[in-house]
């Protein structure tokens, strides 16, 4: 159950506790992590079980009322500089990573950083920096960089805050909630191993692996969403230990299997300002740097849903990449009163969510006939809940956003299994699109299949809204045993 933000006392760092239980710091450093494991009751259950400590950026008020409440001495999580010998190295190391993994994502970072490099000075520090990353793009060149980064780290680190934090918590664990997020938290994570403290991190989301860089630091533990990214992790990675890679699910999806987040249509079409009697459309937006021009598209699928008449008209919901704070539709939704912008409910600060948007999301899921979106997680979420997708597969009209293509995130190694199971359908125009529509609302269930199939295969049993619980229980499993090592050894 999730938690309720509440009063309680924030207890130092370090502060006695009255059982012998086994210490653990959860690092959350990014808003993201605090919806997982804060409003998802991981960490107060986990709370039950273990000494907890929670490190982590501090958002606003309403959000830390929630940290306060999970039963755990509260800690801000303060990004430390780093020195340049130590940033140059890592994104060697980065480069390296992508240039050996080569997927269709690190390509397609690879062309999009000579595209932005239109400078001199940009191309030859891009260039200097390949030369040096050439030699290292295999298996034993990356963990050779990977060592040589932790020595670095080490010898040139900018604090001793959290080395002397860890010595007075003695924790049995350190747990980062967001690998992919770790600037704010690698010499948090850093200083743990230094003092031999075992480390675990929660990787964040299904491409991370395949479309992001380097996990770094390393860690002890792991913990996945699925047993495909389990499969990837171990792939890509050499020397972990397949018994250190734990499947739980992921707490983000939780919200949308736990009846108390659930409104009725009237409610939900009543906070959004649309008529519950005609069907909904949710186009869910991405990131503007990977989705240059998407108003344009956002537009062109209104005309088309209100060109369907005799579906109501349908109602074009549209939700607005949280993270997305370029302002882009904001002449759209005042040309376009027919299409509906609600707020979304995320605090600018650390790109945090709101408690609310667990509801306005999960609602917008359940109460829409359908969902349109650029290769985005949502499509994910609208299968869960037996939704019909369809995927937007042409760049927007009128514009040249080369090197990006729509297109081409349909290739990338997270998502092209999702495009050949069935369960999403990939308009290669707007006329397509709009018999997409049309099939999807005339007769809905026609993909109900292959989308049943798609999430068994992804995501086995997690899907029962406890995935939250499964994370507590693996943490304090592994803090208990850390712990009782440790005792034997005293």
């Amino acid at each position: 159950m999730p938690i309720e933000a509440c009063a309680h006392e924030i207890k130092p760092a370090g502060a006695p506790r009255e059982t012998a239980a086994p210490g653990v710091v959860a690092i959350l450093p990014r808003g993201e992590a605090i919806r997982n494991f804060v409003y998802s009751g991981c960490l107060e259950q986990l709370a039950e079980n273990v000494r907890l400590t929670v490190l982590s950026v501090m958002p606003e008020e309403s959000c830390f009322n929630s940290l306060a409440g999970c039963g755990a001495s509260l800690v801000p999580l303060r990004e430390a500089p780093e020195r340049w010998i130590v940033l140059v190295l890592r994104e060697v190391l980065d480069i390296a990573h992508g240039r050996w993994l080569w997927s269709q994502a690190a390509q397609h970072r690879w062309e999009r950083r000579n595209f932005e490099a239109s400078q001199p000075l940009r191309r030859l520090k891009l260039s200097a920096k390949r030369l040096l990353a050439y030699p290292f793009a295999h298996p034993a060149g990356l963990d050779w960089l990977s060592k040589l980064d932790r020595a670095w780290s080490r010898r040139f680190r900018t604090t001793e805050e959290y080395t002397r934090l860890f010595r007075e918590l003695r924790p049995a664990l350190v747990f980062n909630g967001s690998h992919v997020h770790s600037r704010q938290a690698i010499q948090a994570v850093q200083a743990a191993q230094w003092l031999e403290i075992p480390t675990a991190a929660f990787i964040f989301s299904w491409d991370n692996l395949t479309s992001q860089g380097r996990i770094i630091p390393p860690y002890d533990y792991y913990l996945v969403w699925n047993q495909r990214i389990r499969e990837d992790l171990l792939r890509l990675y050499r020397g972990i230990r397949p018994d250190r890679v734990l499947v739980t699910g992921t707490p983000q999806f939780d919200f949308h299997f736990r009846p108390e987040f659930y409104w009725s249509r009237e409610e939900f079409c009543s906070r959004i300002g649309a008529d519950p009697a005609r069907p909904i459309i949710l186009y869910s937006t991405g990131m503007a740097n990977h989705m240059p021009g998407e108003e344009r598209i956002v537009e062109g699928v209104a005309d088309r849903v209100r060109d369907l008449k005799e579906f109501g008209p349908p109602q074009l919901l549209v939700r607005v990449y949280p993270k997305d704070q370029t302002g882009r539709f904001e002449q759209l939704k005042q040309r376009r009163k027919d299409i509906l912008f609600p707020a979304i409910p995320w605090e600018k600060t650390f790109l945090t969510p709101r408690r609310e948007d667990l509801y306005l999301l999960t609602n917008m899921l359940r109460h829409c006939a359908a969902g349109v979106n650029v290769a985005s997680t949502i499509s994910l979420e609208l299968c869960m809940l037996d939704k019909p997708v369809i995927n937007v597969g042409y760049d927007p009209p009128g514009l040249d956003i080369a090197p990006i293509s729509f297109a081409r995130y349909y290739r990338f190694d997270h998502y092209a299994p999702v495009v050949s199971s069935g369960a999403v359908e990939v308009a290669r125009s707007e006329n397509e699109l709009r018999a997409l529509l049309v099939g999807a609302l005339q007769n809905p269930a026609r993909l109900a299949a292959n989308r049943a199939a798609l999430i068994r295969e992804m995501f086995g049993c997690t899907l029962d809204g406890f995935s939250s619980r499964r994370v507590a229980e693996q943490l304090a499993r592994l803090a208990s045993a850390s712990h009782t090592c440790c005792s034997s050894r005293a």
